[in-house]
Formats: structure tokens, sequence, C-alpha cells
């Protein structure tokens, strides 16, 4: 026969255990949501510029493009990863001023699923390696017909898009950025 006091001990532990899971469920959706809130604030701080109206709400313009290995690139290969899509060439001074600034974040994205890749529209890889003579952590691709870019709605360099991992354009940015600061990484993981 069980006694009443061990009834009530063990009532009282599963109380206490059940108010517990109640409290960590509780904690843990507001420390997701804080997050949330966290990275929502780090895209809002880097003044993104309004996306162009052929690219809102629909999947970004797939491509496939050369890597200077000799393999290809598309962006449906992305899928599943939040993607900067970056259009430069070596002839903008704006873009290799900014070149540094991605370089550092794609430093600070190894290991990551976010990719970085940077589209130029050179007229030939001689170019970019020769940009590019100490190697690259970037993804980048050539896109000699400049036709890619004119899907983007492009019209100067540089531009930066950030895809989701669902492949639609969340973010948008004309002109040259500081693409190494925190709150760019934090932005890009709010994209998964």
């Amino acid at each position: 026969m069980k006694s009443p006091r061990r009834g009530r001990r063990l009532f009282g532990v599963a109380l206490t255990v059940g108010a517990i899971a109640v409290v960590a469920v509780q904690f843990f959706a507001a420390t997701g949501e804080a997050l949330v809130q966290t990275r929502a604030a780090a895209c809002r701080a880097l003044k993104p510029d309004p996306i162009p109206p052929s690219l809102k709400d629909v999947e970004a313009p797939d491509f496939e493009l050369p890597d200077s290995l000799g393999g290809k690139i598309s962006l449906r290969s992305q899928r599943g990863h939040p993607v900067l899509l970056n259009f430069w060439a070596t002839w903008c001074q704006p873009c290799t001023e900014e070149m540094p600034s991605l370089e550092t974040l794609a430093a600070g994205l190894e290991g990551s699923d976010i990719r970085t890749l940077a589209v130029s529209v050179d007229e030939s890889w001689k170019e970019v390696k020769n940009f590019f003579v100490r190697g690259t952590r970037l993804g980048v691709l050539l896109d000699t017909s400049k036709e890619v870019p004119k899907r983007y709605t492009t019209e100067k360099y540089p531009e930066t898009f950030f895809i989701d991992a669902h492949g639609r354009v969340r973010h948008y940015f004309i002109n040259k950025r500081d693409w190494s600061k925190p709150e760019v990484i934090a932005c890009l993981e709010s994209l998964r």
C-alpha cells in the first residue's frame, strides 16, 4: 500500500517539474523572440534601400555563372542558405573600396551556412584574378554579358542583395557599404 505522504511528495515533485518546464518554455520563447527582434534591428541599422518592385515578394532571378576554378555556380544551388549577392567590377572605384570589408565579412562567415557571392562584370577573368592576386574567401563569379545584373535591375555598381534561404530578396543596398559591421552578420542570420 502506498503511503499518503509518498503520494503527496510525488505530486509535489511533479508539480515542481511542471512549473520548471513552463518557465523554461517561456524563457526560451522570450529569448528566441528577443533574438528575432535584435536581428531585425540589425537589418534596419544597415539602412537598406527600397527593394526594386520587380524583385519584391518573388523568387530572386536564378542564374548560373562560372567561378574562378572553371566550375559553375547557380543561385538555385544556394537554396537553404542566406546569400549576400554583390555586383561589382575591378574598374569601379566604389566597388574596389568596398571589397576589403566584403573580404572581412567572408572571413567572419567562414564555417557558417551563409554564402557570399561577388559577381564581377569585368571583360575577363584576367582583371578579376589580378585584383584578387592573394586569393579570396568570396565566391567570385564572372558575368561578361552583364545579363544577370540587368535581371536584378542593377544600373550602377556596386549593388548588393540579401537573399533569404527560400530564395527571396529581403534587403537591397545601392553603392558601397562597410560590410565588416557586426550588424551585417546578425541581419544575414535572420534570413535562415
